[in-house]
């Protein structure tokens, strides 16, 4: 066929349809043909959360001020986590365009660490910190979630201690004393009476604590703290544990069962925040994040609330946990690391901007030296003058590590699928002692490491015996 029968037939074949297509295509392509071309100069920084532009914004304003050319100031774009996570992916799979530093959450951080070390897209810090003495002046828990086989990738922005926050009126008022209560089954045993059925309805008026089967974030939480886990600290799949059964063991009776002590009031939610208002739920796990968004989302909580260590699963155990984390990561395809670097300490080691965020967030930053701040140890009246500040960085230290690996969240959700199975057995039974459910969850527990390492054994890159620290 020739070349204007071809087009003949093209013509006898195309839509309206395709015609307004096409019509929007050109349109779009002759806009951003027009558009001025892409600052070239200057540094650029994403980040996810919020709640950081209002502290960052003015130290920006500062650093811009004090730039004697257009290359070293710094331009900040908020980008909404799942699409910053994907940019970011992107840059660094397929050299797409990507900021000088990212500041990015640990769920997102960890993906980067994939492949070989060589190919992760942010700068290896590690000598770095070294050599100028950070490691001993940065909480060490902290920079877990940021280093993959033995290598750090990003300064951590904070510490995310978890303390047990209870309703201290419903509490006193019951005359129950929590001063001597060391561990969870003292806790339950002394909350007891919180539970009773005041309206004859046939269930508790209360429960004692904000915990549910389906909640991972939370599960993780009180197996780390139990020294249990998903990974150990050479990233080897630790979840066939006898640690880890028992602990699942627990939780399910927890929710489950005639010994249910936990109610499903879920954070963020205007249902959640009803409960806890309402006094349905008389304690919650509470890392000091979540303390500022209930400042925000729940200010007639005021006052009414007290913080304690959380107790331990048997008498001299660890009295707190951890649950989310930030670093900020400079990225290889930075123009000036040099910069970047300075930049990243002015955000990361300042304890004036530590003050800020604690201030509007009550997150604890890992920056040793900010502790000193008279901000942590003023009275929180959220907490009936106690101060929170002080009381999150007692348990900084103990905080337990966390291994980077990229496959965390897939991990997680196979252990989260047994603790399910285990709280559907124990309702269904009316099961109340974990001895009865451990051999289950040893079982499961051994089929989802089966899963999990088939998952990883597929990565040549993390096939390998741990690498020398």
């Amino acid at each position: 066929m020739s070349a204007p029968s071809r087009l003949r037939a093209f013509f006898a074949v195309t839509t309206p349809a395709v015609w307004v297509l096409l019509a929007l295509a050109l349109g779009a392509a002759g806009l951003i043909a027009a558009r001025p071309g892409a600052r070239s100069t200057g540094m650029s920084h994403w980040l996810f959360a919020k709640g950081h532009v209002a502290v960052y914004t003015p130290v920006f304003a500062k650093w811009n001020a004090e730039q004697p050319t257009e290359a070293t100031r710094i331009e900040s774009l908020l980008i909404d986590g799942p699409a910053l996570e994907r940019r970011m992916l992107s840059a660094f799979m397929s050299g797409t365009p990507v900021a000088d530093i990212v500041e990015t959450e640990r769920s997102m951080a960890c993906r980067a660490f994939t492949g070989p070390l060589e190919d992760v897209g942010f700068v290896d810090l590690t000598d770095l910190l070294k050599a100028e003495g950070l490691m001993d002046k940065i909480n060490a828990p902290s920079f877990a979630p940021w280093t993959s086989r033995g290598r750090i990738f990003g300064l951590p922005h904070d510490v995310h201690p978890v303390m047990l926050a209870y309703r201290a009126d419903l509490v006193e008022a019951a005359g129950i004393d929590l001063s001597k209560v060391e561990t969870w089954a003292e806790f339950f045993q002394a909350m007891r009476p919180l539970m009773a059925d005041g309206d004859g309805d046939g269930r508790p008026d209360r429960y004692l604590l904000n915990f549910w089967p389906n909640n991972r974030d939370l599960m993780e939480l009180l197996l780390l703290q139990a020294g249990g886990g998903l990974f150990d600290a050479d990233e080897r799949v630790a979840i066939a544990t006898e640690r880890n059964a028992f602990v699942l063991a627990n939780l399910a009776t927890w929710c489950a069962g005639p010994g249910r002590v936990t109610v499903d009031a879920p954070d963020f939610t205007a249902a959640g925040n009803t409960l806890r208002l309402r006094g349905v739920v008389v304690a919650a796990l509470m890392p000091d994040w979540l303390a500022g968004i209930w400042k925000l989302d729940m200010p007639d909580l005021g006052g009414k609330l007290r913080l304690m260590p959380l107790p331990a699963w048997e008498k001299g155990g660890r009295r707190t946990s951890v649950v989310g984390g930030t670093m900020l990561g400079i990225t290889k395809a930075s123009k000036d690391f040099e910069t970047a670097w300075a930049l990243a300490k002015r955000l990361y080691l300042d304890p004036e901007v530590h003050a800020a965020f604690f201030k509007r967030t009550t997150i604890i930053p890992p920056f040793k030296s900010s502790w000193e701040h008279p901000a942590f140890a003023a009275p929180d009246p959220f907490f009936g003058g106690q101060p929170s500040g002080t009381l999150f960085i007692s348990q900084a230290a103990d905080v337990p590590m966390r291994p980077a690996s990229p496959y965390n969240l897939p991990a997680l959700a196979r252990v989260n699928e047994v603790l399910i199975a285990l709280a559907e057995r124990a309702a269904r039974e009316g099961i109340s002692d974990p001895e009865v459910l451990l051999p289950d969850a040893r079982a499961r527990l051994a089929g989802a490491q089966q899963r999990v390492e088939k998952m990883i054994s597929r990565n040549v890159f993390l096939r390998e015996t741990p690498p020398a620290r």
